[in-house]
């Protein structure tokens, strides 16, 4: 459900671009890691993902559930809650394991939450967390990089921006574009799935910075 509505929804807010390596593979079983820079974003990648035939389940914070309408749909759809900082946060990692048991995608932010950056300008991602690598060595789940540029332009910033971003996104229709990197096979170690998922995170972020054409509109 979250999927069909990224995908018909976000054409009104930019205009995405999708693109992906000759040996991109979205494999039933497998992580989608993708940055994490604005509250746009999981819809775009969403969206990215759609047209590729791909919907995933997504690892999300949990306050997300008691927002009216979302928290239900969120549920029917079998995405997965993250409670951070506190006891239930392993309980992410044992639904996420199943899911990805079940062949389903798991895409997850590695992350862990948007930079505090006050304007829209895109950066690299920054530094993982352990979740991806636990997932990755409990599952031996292969990694699909995602790198997504532009989400920034639609929101971001201080509250008031967030929500002049919205509102005049309609209008300005950014550009927007995500790109799926070849998959990365289980490294053997934490350090290194972290390592190795952070720096093919990061080539695809790049890749996708360079279909961006127009200037940021909430640049500080």
């Amino acid at each position: 459900m979250l999927s069909r509505l990224a995908h018909a929804v976000v054409p009104a807010f930019g205009r995405l671009t999708v693109t992906a390596d000759q040996d991109a593979d979205l494999a039933p079983g497998s992580v989608l890691a993708a940055n994490h820079t604005s509250l746009a974003d999981p819809a775009v990648v969403l969206a990215a993902l759609h047209r590729l035939g791909v919907r995933p389940v997504v690892m999300a914070a949990a306050g997300l559930w008691r927002i009216p309408l979302l928290g239900p749909a969120l549920t029917r759809g079998d995405h997965i809650p993250v409670y951070r900082g506190q006891r239930r946060a392993a309980d992410a990692l044992d639904l996420a394991e199943a899911a990805l048991r079940r062949g389903r995608l798991v895409l997850i932010y590695a992350e862990g939450g948007i930079p505090t950056r006050a304007d829209a300008t895109e950066a690299p991602p920054g530094p993982f967390r352990s979740g991806l690598s636990r997932l990755v060595e409990r599952t031996g789940a292969p990694v699909v990089p995602v790198g997504q540029a532009g989400a920034r332009r639609i929101t971001s910033g201080n509250p008031v921006k967030q929500v002049a971003g919205v509102l005049t996104a309609p209008l300005r229709r950014p550009a927007l574009h995500v790109h799926v990197g070849a998959p990365l096979p289980p490294a053997g170690d934490r350090v290194t799935t972290t390592t190795r998922a952070h720096a093919a995170v990061t080539a695809a972020w790049h890749t996708a910075t360079t279909h961006l054409t127009r200037p940021p509109a909430l640049a500080a």
